[in-house]
């Protein structure tokens, strides 16, 4: 497990998840996730497991669910239609209290849109996606160890939470092959899945999963009980990566993809005598709000760079100092729209200057 290999992020994030112990795949084929699907298909069998190529979406995440509530570590991928498509059901898992790993490799949008690599789905990821007020956890790698790291550490975070999550990244991270070293799973402590529904055996009580609530009060107070998880949450798992803030004239954000952009820019940058420093949020959600909010107390000025019209930044805006600036830059999904190095390093140059 220690060899050192070169893949695509697809498989990476396929391979994370199967070492992590998950048995059970649903599924159905969209440009660019596909390698997703073909790699359980061949792989899952090996370990005992099932792969079923679902006949629509909308089946596949509900196979999800039913396999979720018999206590089985199980997962799901698609692009962004397909996701749309699985928002119904995401909300259902999401109200019933039932883990699961669901990834996004995100193609350009909206509507049919394209296979470029795009972050438009990051309302769709953070803010809920389908009906009612519910969360799900978001990761959002940046390089294909990411993609098999955050696989296990997805399927750990769902089952300690019971909650879906959702592993966040698009077109590039899932195509481009880079090395990675893939480790044994070491499992965490987990509550027990005492809630699973796997049948009587002898047992005297029933065991019932459901997002239905029609008792007088029930639902409200189902509702807050899933408040205070998404709140314990934003205490326990928030996850960021943070480099050169300690002078920094100008704090650069990004996510996946982006990120791995601007770091070669931020570097352009330090060469040229420039303090740019880095804080990439690694957790969508629960967002790094706190993270901004001090690294911005001595750092007035942040800019924000998205593969789409803006959409982080609004989080950004809402967990900065007061006092804070925050400039967006973003390039919309389209054939050869990736900003270059080059190009953000220009971006940096002009918000140094407006600094000054």
């Amino acid at each position: 497990m220690s060899k050192r290999l070169f893949i695509k992020g697809n498989e990476a994030v396929a391979m994370g998840a199967i070492e992590a112990g998950c048995r059970y795949y649903f599924g159905y084929p969209i440009t660019p996730q596909s390698d997703i699907p073909e790699y359980m298909s061949k792989e899952l069998p090996k370990r005992g497991g099932d792969f079923i190529q679902a006949e629509s979406e909308v089946a596949a995440i509900n196979m999800l669910l039913g396999a979720s509530a018999s206590g089985a570590r199980a997962m799901t991928s698609s692009s962004s239609p397909g996701i749309s498509l699985k928002q119904e059901g995401l909300s259902y898992m999401a109200g019933s209290e039932l883990p699961g790993l669901i990834v996004n490799i995100v193609r350009s949008g909206p509507g049919l849109g394209g296979i470029d690599a795009s972050q438009a789905d990051y309302f769709q990821s953070v803010k809920g996606g389908g009906h009612g007020g519910y969360h799900l956890l978001v990761l959002a790698p940046d390089s294909v160890q990411e993609m098999y790291d955050h696989a296990i550490l997805g399927l750990d975070l769902s089952d300690r939470y019971r909650m879906p999550t959702m592993i966040l990244a698009d077109a590039v991270i899932g195509q481009m092959k880079e090395s990675m070293i893939p480790h044994p799973y070491q499992a965490p402590e987990l509550p027990e899945k005492d809630w699973a529904v796997t049948g009587k055996q002898g047992r005297s009580e029933q065991k019932i999963v459901k997002s239905l609530f029609l008792g007088d009060g029930e639902l409200e107070a189902h509702n807050w009980k899933l408040h205070r998880k998404y709140e314990l949450i934003k205490q326990r798992e928030v996850r960021f990566e943070a480099d050169g803030l300690e002078d920094a004239e100008l704090i650069v954000t990004a996510f996946g993809t982006a990120a791995r952009i601007a770091k070669t820019a931020i570097a352009m940058a330090r060469e040229a005598g420039l303090k740019v420093g880095l804080l990439r949020p690694i957790t969508l959600y629960p967002f790094p709000e706190k993270a901004f909010l001090e690294a911005t107390q001595g750092c007035k000025r942040v800019l924000t760079i998205e593969l789409n019209n803006g959409q982080m930044v609004q989080d950004v805006k809402l967990s900065v100092a007061r006092d804070a600036e925050v400039a967006f830059y973003g390039r919309p999904a389209g054939a050869g729209s990736l900003p270059t190095p080059e190009e953000l390093f220009e971006q940096i140059r002009k918000q140094i200057r407006g600094v000054a």
